[in-house]
């Protein structure tokens, strides 16, 4: 059986979870607690050498990590449907999409550096929150412009079905609002995300749904 290592609010374990429901993969699922620490346990290390999650773990005993190489891996063994454009024009707009949320955004923002500002560095609570706002605001901003410009969007990312690139932006929102962050000016996002979690794929895989969650 497939075992994916996670955390339930990880945007990264996030876009995996969304991509195995996508290809209909059965998976278990195996909690790494981020705030209990359980990510620098050895257990996890031989996995993960980072001490991150998620980590893929095939059923003939391939270890995967960093979820964009997971789910490029899952398309590439299970490619029904598709998680990339047919034409080389649109994969590189996904990948583009995909890769400003998930190498831009993403990491400045993950659990690992707002701990270090607050321990640290000695930010306060409403500093530490301006930084996370911030760059949100810069990220979504060149986003929203993009997909909304772009002949290429349509009720999704682009195009008309799901791509790489919704399986980053649904959980980068979810974590936005959790920091309630003001997403109104960001139509064509919400929009997009909307279509999103209207799929079951999307529905069975958002944080609230998983065993950890309580």
């Amino acid at each position: 059986m497939t075992m994916l290592y996670g955390y339930f609010r990880s945007s990264a374990a996030y876009r995996v979870r969304i991509a195995l429901n996508l290809k209909g993969l059965d998976h278990d699922q195996v909690p790494i607690n981020l705030v209990k620490g359980e990510q620098c346990l050895d257990a996890n290390l031989g996995r993960n050498a980072q001490g991150l999650v998620p980590s893929l773990v095939t059923d003939n005993g391939l270890v995967l990590n960093q979820s964009l190489a997971i789910c490029k891996y899952l398309d590439e063994r299970h490619p029904e449907p598709p998680l990339l454009p047919a034409d080389a024009g649109g994969r590189a707009r996904v990948r583009a999409l995909a890769q400003l949320v998930a190498c831009e955004i993403h990491p400045l923002n993950n659990l690992r550096v707002l701990k270090y500002l607050v321990d640290e560095l000695g930010l306060d609570e409403d500093a530490k929150l301006a930084w996370y706002r911030h760059w949100i605001i810069e990220g979504f901003d060149a986003l929203e412009t993009l997909l909304k410009r772009e002949l290429g969007t349509g009720d999704f990312c682009h195009g008309n079905t799901p791509t790489l690139a919704d399986i980053c932006l649904v959980p980068q929102v979810f974590n936005a609002e959790r920091f309630e962050c003001d997403l109104s000016a960001y139509p064509t996002l919400r929009r997009i995300v909307d279509h999103c979690n209207a799929l079951e794929a999307f529905q069975q895989a958002a944080p609230n749904r998983q065993s950890d969650a309580g």
